[in-house]
């Protein structure tokens, strides 16, 4: 399967060379041109210091929380859109030609990186020699080892390493990810309120540099959005601190840094895919933890199917809710008007009403 993707995205890197020069000749040319090809992002842009254009940029997200941050930054002086369209699970996405293009075509790309989109370093790499500035939000963060399903012992335990900065990276400072194990590493840091911060401010960054004429209108949109994170912070801490039991059971391993900053235990029914499926041993184990821990409620998410939280849950007799892992918004979520902080506001409410049962 690995090779099959491999092969895939080599296919489309070469459809991308073909259209490139088309695509370049659309581009208002960047300062920074002769100088090195773009790679990771960081909280100096790719490009360190490129001036892009006057006037809007055009911007490549991700996945929705990309789009979240980026868009309550840069506001009306940007261009912002959602490569992975809504209601698809971004770890199963891959880019076609064409999104390659658009890429290429764009002034920036912003990713959360960590090994999230097992693409972003082929994609990158085919639009070398254009001024692409790409933005990997996590970059600088201490990125947590992955729970893989092999490893899982449902004793309770996290693994709380988190590896120095630096760690886990290529000779190129980027993180190395294939297909999408994430590379053994846990990318969901957007999760945890405090990261979120890091990386709208991370992203600010990029944008003032790539716009510096529009630097202080990013930074006081970005001052505003973070001020609501650090509300949400706030209130998080403040509702999980003093529950009557500190562990939860999810059906993906997406909470690990969400349990970390607030003093929880994430207890992951499979791994960092969703995809992944407990073997009948790890159901058992789980079902005994449960039991064990008189835990009354199974958390499954949104975009992947509830079948093996359901199947736990019917057999200690729990009950099923959910914690969002806010990879994409559903048809529901946006006929609610929901995003990053009201999902995140219905997770608290969520973990307090488990926690304290």
């Amino acid at each position: 399967m690995l090779s099959f993707k491999i092969r895939h995205l080599t296919v489309l890197s070469l459809a991308l060379t073909l259209i490139a020069a088309g695509c370049n000749s659309n581009k208002t040319p960047s300062n920074a041109e002769s100088a090195a090809p773009a790679s990771s992002g960081s909280t100096e842009p790719t490009a360190a210091g490129t001036e892009v254009k006057a006037g809007k940029l055009d911007i490549k997200v991700s996945f929705y929380p990309m789009y979240e941050f980026t868009k309550n930054i840069a506001g009306d002086l940007a261009d912002v859109e959602t490569l992975i369209p809504a209601g698809v699970e971004p770890h199963d996405w891959e880019p076609t030609a064409q999104d390659m293009a658009e890429i290429s075509a764009a002034d920036m790309l912003v990713y959360n990186g960590a090994g999230m989109e097992g693409w972003a370093q082929q994609v990158i790499g085919s639009a070398s020699g254009t001024p692409l500035i790409a933005v990997e939000a996590s970059k600088g963060l201490n990125i947590m080892e992955g729970v893989e399903e092999e490893e899982e012992d449902h004793t309770g335990a996290e693994d709380d390493h988190a590896p120095e900065e630096g760690e886990h990276t290529d000779e190129e400072g980027g993180h190395t990810d294939e297909g999408h194990d994430h590379g053994g590493l846990d990318p969901h840091v957007w999760l945890a309120p405090s990261l979120a911060i890091k990386e709208v401010q991370t992203i600010t960054a990029a944008l003032s540099a790539a716009s510096p004429e529009n630097a202080s209108t990013f930074k006081s949109n970005s001052d505003a959005y973070v001020a609501k994170l650090e509300q949400l912070d706030r209130d998080f801490k403040e509702g999980l601190k003093d529950t009557k039991r500190k562990d939860f059971i999810t059906q993906h391993a997406a909470f690990g840094y969400l349990a970390k900053e607030y003093g929880l235990t994430q207890v992951p029914i499979a791994g960092l895919s969703p995809e992944q499926e407990p073997s009948a041993a790890q159901m058992a184990g789980i079902v005994e933890f449960a039991k064990a821990h008189d835990v009354k409620t199974i958390f499954f998410e949104t975009l992947v199917s509830s079948s093996v939280a359901d199947t736990v849950a019917r057999e200690i007799g729990a009950k099923t809710a959910v914690l969002n892992p806010i990879e994409g918004l559903t048809d529901e979520d946006r006929s609610s008007n929901l995003d990053y902080l009201s999902i995140m506001r219905k997770n608290l409410e969520a973990l307090k009403t488990a926690l304290n049962e």
